[in-house]
C-alpha cells in the first residue's frame, strides 16, 4: 500500500467578496445611491414650486379683493374742504371744464371731474379726478402726471404720502412754472384717480389738503 501523504489543508469556503463598505455584492447599489441626490433635488424643486404657487395665489387673491373693494369709488365735488372754497366763478369753471377734459384725454375714465379751490387770492387749488377701474393706479398716476408734465414741465422729487384710510397710493412732488414751483399731488386706487396743482405751498403743506380733498370728495 502507498504511504499516505501528508493530510491536505482545508482552506475553507472562500468568503464572499465585499466591498469597502462591506456590502455583500460591490457596486450592488452603486446605481441607486447614484439616483438619491436627484430624488433630494427633485422633491426640493417641487417644495419650492409649491410655495411660489402658495404665494401667487394668495397675491392674486389679495390683489383681486382689494380690485372688488375699490372699483365702485365715486366722486363728488365740495363747494368747500377745510379752508378751501370752490371758486364758482365763470373763468373758474372754464379752467374746471380744461382740467376735465384733459384728464379724460389722458387717462380711460368713465367719469371726470374738474374743479377750482380757492383760500386766499395768492392760493388756489386746481383739482382734476375721475372714476372707472384702473387695473394699475400706480402707471395710471405716472401717465396723469405726465400731463402735467406738458404743460408746465416735468414733475419731480416726487415722495410717497399718507393715502389715508381709503388706501391706494398717493404722491407729492413739484413742477416748475415761469411764476415759480408749483406742487403737485395725486391719488390712485383700483376705482379713481385725481391730481391737484397747488400754488405757494410746498409738498409737505399740500399733503394734508390733499388727503383732505379726497377723504371729502371720494366714497365708495
Amino acid at each position: 500500500m502507498p504511504e499516505p501523504g501528508p493530510n491536505p489543508i482545508d482552506i475553507g469556503t472562500p468568503p464572499p467578496a465585499t466591498d469597502d463598505d462591506g456590502d455583500l455584492f460591490p457596486g450592488a447599489d452603486d446605481a441607486p445611491a447614484g439616483k438619491k441626490p436627484r430624488g433630494r433635488v427633485r422633491r426640493v424643486l417641487i417644495s419650492i414650486l409649491l410655495v411660489v404657487a402658495v404665494v401667487a395665489v394668495a397675491m392674486l387673491a389679495f390683489t383681486s379683493w382689494r380690485i372688488i373693494a375699490q372699483r365702485h369709488a365715486e366722486l363728488e365735488i365740495q363747494p368747500s374742504v377745510g379752508p378751501l372754497s370752490l371758486d364758482y366763478s365763470r373763468e373758474g369753471a372754464s379752467t374746471a371744464d380744461y382740467l376735465r377734459t384733459a384728464l379724460a384725454a389722458e387717462v380711460e375714465l368713465d367719469h371726470t371731474y374738474g374743479a377750482v379751490y380757492n383760500e386766499t387770492p395768492d392760493k388756489n387749488v386746481l383739482f382734476l379726478a375721475g372714476t372707472g377701474l384702473i387695473w394699475t393706479p400706480g402707471k395710471d398716476l405716472e401717465a396723469a402726471m405726465d400731463l402735467i408734465s406738458d404743460e408746465e414741465g416735468a414733475v419731480t422729487n416726487l415722495e410717497d404720502v399718507d393715502p389715508g384710510p381709503l388706501d391706494g397710493t398717493m404722491k407729492c412732488g413739484i413742477t416748475k412754472t415761469a411764476d415759480g414751483d408749483l406742487t403737485v399731488c395725486g391719488w390712485a386706487d383700483h376705482g379713481s384717480l385725481a391730481l391737484a396743482m397747488f400754488n405757494n405751498r410746498t409738498p409737505a403743506e399740500s399733503a394734508p389738503l390733499m388727503l383732505a380733498l379726497r377723504n371729502a370728495t371720494e366714497s365708495r
